[in-house]
């Protein structure tokens, strides 16, 4: 009898709408969550419901209603992942397993994807997050989830967890396709821009020492594998590689930042540093966001645009996140046969 598999695709979370209303329950969800602001519970809580989400929610829904505008009345987010599970099914259609897809922060809701998949008893169940970069905040986020829920079962079946895969060939080959629509030699320079990430938390990987006492920028080691900096350096590398850059082509950065103890350098203080150089044309690749969301389409493709104008550029151009490039379809298929 062939293993009768379940797969869980976990992408982070969209507002149901940009109203108000469901945009105050996404944020307070998503940084209520301790792996994303791990402070003290009752620090946490007076920060989130008393200070962001009052202050944040209209400026927010503002936003959200920009990106739906871009996304046809849709989430972007929400649509390139739903793509994505149906693509990646058709490549099991002659095999016995089922591809369901859930979001850590609202709908659909990982409670009520993984009761459904309670319900099929499968033999097998596959997990997997949809970052490349592995990230307490984000796939740590994902597997707990899914691992609280999961261990109230009476039953609970064999379980398969892919934490990441930010040098997995056709994920790398899935971005490097996107950026040939773009003359590259007609940009001054390029930005690989990552999500940023508190310093304390890359620190927490490491039991004996800092993020700051490794080689993130050049090398992933065993002690620096699963932190966030050094595989968003290495996936960089592996793109430039393809792409036949030059180290002094293009930098790495990190983006929407809190404060200013996060992982640098920031990437709108690096497109603001280009305006004033004289650069005039940037290309800006997002690589730790497989599908085109608020954070590629909004801010790298609509913020830093103005804040490179307001410099002295004139363009910055994004180029567009894996979404449902075959390749990336490859990449999430060959994980799954691996696992």
């Amino acid at each position: 009898m062939s293993k009768k598999i379940g797969v869980l695709l976990i992408q982070l979370g969209t507002p149901d709408s940009p109203q108000n209303s469901d945009v105050r329950r996404y944020l307070k969800e998503f940084l209520m969550d301790p792996r994303v602001i791990d402070i003290p519970f009752f620090s946490r809580l007076l920060l989130v419901r008393g200070i962001i989400v009052p202050f944040r929610t209209p400026k927010s829904a503002k936003i959200y209603k920009e990106l739906w505008d871009l996304g046809k009345g849709k989430s972007p987010l929400l649509t390139h992942t739903e793509e994505v599970k149906r693509l990646l099914q058709k490549r099991f259609d002659s095999d016995n397993v089922t591809v369901e897809m859930a979001m850590r922060y609202q709908n659909p809701s990982m409670e009520s994807v993984l009761d459904r998949m309670h319900k099929a008893n499968y033999d097998e169940l596959i997990i997997l997050p949809l970052f490349p970069q592995y990230a307490s905040a984000s796939t740590g986020s994902a597997v707990e989830k899914a691992m609280d829920i999961i261990r109230k079962w009476w039953v609970i079946p064999e379980i398969k967890i892919i934490s990441q895969f930010y040098n997995h060939e056709g994920y790398i080959d899935s971005i490097v396709e996107r950026s040939k629509e773009f003359d590259l030699a007609s940009y001054d320079k390029i930005m690989f821009s990552y999500h940023g990430l508190p310093e304390r938390q890359v620190d927490k990987v490491y039991d004996d020492g800092l993020c700051s006492d490794q080689p993130c920028e050049s090398e992933v080691n065993d002690h620096n594998k699963f932190c966030y900096k050094a595989t968003c350096y290495a996936t960089t590398r592996l793109i430039a590689a393809k792409l036949g850059l030059s180290e002094e082509q293009y930098i790495v950065s990190f983006q929407s930042r809190l404060d200013k103890k996060w992982i640098e350098p920031f990437s709108d203080k690096i497109i603001e540093q280009w305006g004033k150089e004289g650069k005039k044309r940037i290309l800006a690749f997002s690589p730790a966001f497989v599908a085109d969301c608020l954070e590629t389409l909004i801010e790298i493709g609509g913020e830093y645009q103005e804040i490179f104008e307001e410099h002295g550029g004139e363009k910055v151009q994004l180029v567009p996140s894996s979404n449902d490039h075959p390749r990336f379809v490859d990449c999430l298929e060959d994980l799954i046969r691996k696992a």
